[in-house]
């Protein structure tokens, strides 16, 4: 897709007691869904968190529209971060407080002040509509009395309320079945092509991930091993990439890997196998 950029991560470094994030630059393309894929503890969610300052990162620099989220002005920050919404990994609802404050929790308080009680409502019950959920059926209800999926179902509710231009998704379809997660990876894709948001989703979720994205990151010990889309992820001969593209791969590309490992190894000078050639 053309390259409008919207967000770009310049060269981000973090560590916290080992380095998590080793100099990752990556752009977004407006209106691009990318996922980012890695084994746990590789920086994925490290990442995404450094795009609104929910972590700040060591050295390095994250831009949205052009600007600066660690060197602008605390207006510009604040105005910046209106236009992002972030799903956290088990939706994050308020257990005290009903559906409907919760997904009103993602309203700027301006918006709220300036919207009449049946408009509020009007909104509310819409994003509702907008993830499969019946509003007359869960507005008044609370979190605990709704199962898994619809939580993960509301926490989207309240991302696209606020119509905001950029969605962070941190790990969107982590504790639920199958049938479930393909719910919540296709309203991911359905909300893409209907607001046309810039969306980033961090996940394990491989056929997900490449079914309903443009590109595909790869983040391996805090770098960035692999980007490109989905149809070169499956037929990239990278190891690392093709034990994720393909779970039965896995031990074949171990192999592979381990194979060419060796080879290296017994042509090395002072080899066991290289000393045996040259007797």
């Amino acid at each position: 897709m053309a390259e409008d950029v919207m967000i770009a991560y310049e060269d981000v470094h973090k560590r916290f007691d080992t380095p998590v994030l080793s100099g990752v630059s990556l752009t977004v393309a407006r209106g691009e869904t990318l996922s980012i894929l890695g084994t746990s503890g590789t920086g994925k969610s490290v990442l995404l968190k450094t795009t609104i300052g929910l972590i700040t990162p060591d050295r390095g620099d994250v831009k949205i529209d052009g600007e600066s989220v660690y060197h602008s002005s605390r207006t510009g920050i604040r105005d910046l971060r209106r236009t992002v919404r972030y799903v956290f990994q088990y939706a994050a609802l308020f257990d005290s407080l009903n559906i409907y404050d919760n997904v009103a929790m993602g309203l700027d308080p301006e918006t709220i002040k300036s919207l009449d009680k049946k408009v509020m409502l009007e909104r509310i019950a819409t994003s509702l509509e907008n993830v499969n959920l019946d509003p007359g059926k869960v507005l008044s209800k609370l979190p605990a009395e709704l199962s898994g999926g619809m939580r993960k179902r509301v926490g989207l509710a309240r991302a696209i309320v606020g119509q905001p231009r950029i969605i962070l998704y941190d790990e969107p379809v982590t504790g639920l079945d199958p049938v479930n997660a393909a719910t919540v990876n296709r309203l991911i894709m359905s909300i893409a092509e209907r607001t046309k948001v810039t969306s980033i989703v961090v996940t394990h979720d491989i056929e997900g991930a490449l079914e309903m994205s443009h590109r595909v990151a790869l983040l391996d010990n805090g770098k960035l091993r692999f980007i490109g889309g989905p149809d070169e992820f499956r037929k990239s001969d990278d190891p690392l990439v093709m034990a994720f593209a393909d779970r039965q791969a896995a031990a074949r590309a171990a192999l592979k890997l381990i194979e060419h490992e060796t080879s290296d190894d017994d042509n090395e000078p002072g080899s066991a196998h290289a000393v045996s050639i040259g007797v």
